[in-house]
């Protein structure tokens, strides 16, 4: 590796990217096609392959230690139960951080590098990125006109091809929808079930909040079809999300009628179907231009490290409960809060 960059003008902000795997790899590309951003470096232990991503985007595979001096923003995209060491490097060399999810192992630890960021200035920004799905986006307005009674999630399908995942998929994939759900609904749940299948590869979860409201997930990496789906009941409607094709429909005013046809007569339900529009733009860059935004002081980070410590707990508590299903077929677990 190189130990040199390449200067840039002082308006512009120098990205890094350490971790240049399958999701590190995509940091990179979009840090290199924002335009106030200038992708500096980026760090593997694959030497080899921080050479070759760097190449594809115009940058320098660098040692870590070159990497920060020369960073003003980094993300993290190394294996989760590296997040701590290296958002920790970053904090003490005053580099703002982008820790992708899930934001550590240990939710002691994560409160320790909140902590810590904040004593030196530091912005921490946790990597839930359907957050900025143009989809959750357009969601977020609709959400606070309704009162909201259930919500019900599904990411569902096989793992990406050429992928090892270890983490359960609570873990991996139920994560983002528990992170969407408690942005939603500003606040933790009371209580929590699960229940898990193969080891947590199939996991379903029932969560309920204080005012009563009740959310279901179910994360899978063994369904032959790829669903990423967002129910919301609510008083006044039903509003159906779908990830993947970046879509919002609005179903309202439900009505029964009878109709005669030819002498039938037949029973149906007609409801008005609204379409809000939804812009344009990919997640991911979306996400970074909001990082760098917040560590450039301009507003606060759109999910802080206390918004991933509060996901992560979740998770572990859900991961847990089905875990006890998915080993052993006991009961699930049950807490209060």
């Amino acid at each position: 590796m190189t130990d040199t960059a390449t200067d840039v003008p002082d308006d512009v902000t120098n990205a890094a990217v350490i971790g240049v795997g399958s999701m590190g790899r995509h940091h990179a590309r979009v840090y290199s096609e924002l335009p106030t951003v200038n992708l500096v470096g980026v760090f593997d232990v694959d030497d080899e392959q921080a050479r070759e991503v760097a190449a594809d985007h115009g940058a320098t595979a660098l040692e870590l230690d070159a990497l920060l001096d020369a960073a003003d923003v980094a993300s993290v995209a190394v294996p989760t139960q590296f997040h701590a060491e290296m958002a920790r490097d970053c904090i003490d060399r005053g580099v703002d951080v982008l820790v992708e999810k899930p934001f550590v192992d240990d939710p002691e630890v994560g409160r320790e590098l909140i902590d810590r960021a904040a004593d030196a200035g530091v912005t921490i920004q946790v990597g839930h990125v359907e957050r900025f799905n143009p989809a959750i986006r357009a969601l977020a307005d609709i959400v606070a006109d309704l009162d909201v009674i259930a919500v019900d999630a599904q990411r569902l399908g096989p793992p990406p091809e050429g992928r090892e995942v270890d983490e359960s998929a609570v873990l991996d994939l139920m994560i983002h929808d528990i992170d969407v759900v408690l942005a939603m609904l500003g606040e933790s749940p009371e209580s929590v079930t699960a229940h898990g299948a193969r080891n947590n590869q199939y996991a379903t979860a029932d969560l309920t909040f204080a005012d009563g409201t009740v959310a279901s997930l179910t994360a899978s990496r063994v369904t032959q079809q790829r669903v990423r789906k967002l129910a919301i009941t609510a008083e006044s409607c039903r509003v159906n999300v779908d990830y993947i094709d970046r879509s919002v429909e609005i179903h309202r005013h439900s009505l029964p009628e009878y109709i005669e046809d030819n002498g039938d007569v037949r029973y149906r339900h007609e409801s008005i179907v609204e379409r809000p529009t939804v812009q344009t733009g990919e997640p991911l860059k979306n996400e970074l231009e909001a990082f760098v935004a917040a560590a450039t002081g301009d507003g606060d980070p759109v999910v802080s490290g206390e918004d991933g410590l509060r996901v992560l707990e979740v998770a572990r508590e859900i991961h847990e409960a089905a875990a006890t299903t998915a080993d052993d077929r006991s009961e699930p677990e049950v807490s209060a809060r």
